[in-house]
């Protein structure tokens, strides 16, 4: 039942991480922003991500456009794109896999076949976590590289939007997940009986002095 529990314990960690990847997916906070030279009272902030960027006013109105051209945006956003996207997909094959390969469903016969099931959707899990920190390293990279860049003027330096730091939180979660599934499908496929275990006993038969046998077979 240890295994089981680390197992349920995984797959609630991927959930929420893969809800944490899309939903920095879709924000427009990679990009915020950056306040300098002592401008504390602004009349508007900017905001940048993948898929569209934001205005917001002073007053708190909000104003966002999606992006026109795909070919115009630079590489890191079209990697950043196709990367995100692609984590999200894989885990919900990761998903499908756990599911069907987990102690406390019926989809597989129980079995070595099932714990192996299990370990291929937690690595999948942990994979995904780590193509999913690609992207957010790569374009955090390049915010800081810019934002140090005396060469940048100050009207386009940005700083690390809070989708950046959710798709960071749910990475780990990503691959922590996936790494306790794999721990439950690994001990799991240890044992040589995956199933719960059920004892018979043979029915007593009369002995030869008219007494029963208490003899039991299993």
């Amino acid at each position: 039942m240890g295994s089981a529990a680390l197992e349920i314990l995984g797959l609630v960690l991927c959930l929420i991480g893969w809800v944490g990847l899309i939903l920095a997916c879709g924000l427009p906070m990679w990009q915020v922003t950056a306040f300098l030279d002592h401008n504390i009272v602004t009349a508007q902030t900017t905001w940048k991500g993948l898929w569209m960027s934001c205005v917001v006013q002073s007053t708190g109105h909000m104003q966002c456009k999606m992006y026109d051209s795909v070919l115009a945006l630079s590489a890191e956003v079209q990697a950043a794109r196709a990367l995100t996207v692609g984590a999200a997909l894989l885990a919900l094959l990761a998903l499908c896999l756990t599911l069907a390969g987990a102690q406390c469903t019926t989809c597989v016969a129980p079995g070595p076949n099932k714990a192996r099931v299990a370990l291929a959707g937690g690595a999948l899990y942990a994979f995904c976590g780590l193509l999913a920190l690609v992207p957010l390293c790569w374009f955090a990279n390049i915010v800081v590289r810019e934002f140090y860049d005396p060469n940048v003027s100050v009207s386009n330096k940005y700083e690390l939007g809070a989708a950046l730091y959710i798709g960071w939180a749910a990475s780990a979660l990503l691959m922590c997940g996936g790494g306790l599934v794999c721990c439950g499908a690994w001990v799991c496929a240890g044992r040589r009986d995956l199933s719960f275990p059920v004892k018979y006993s043979a029915p007593r038969r009369p002995a030869a002095g008219g007494d029963y046998d208490k003899k039991n077979y299993v």
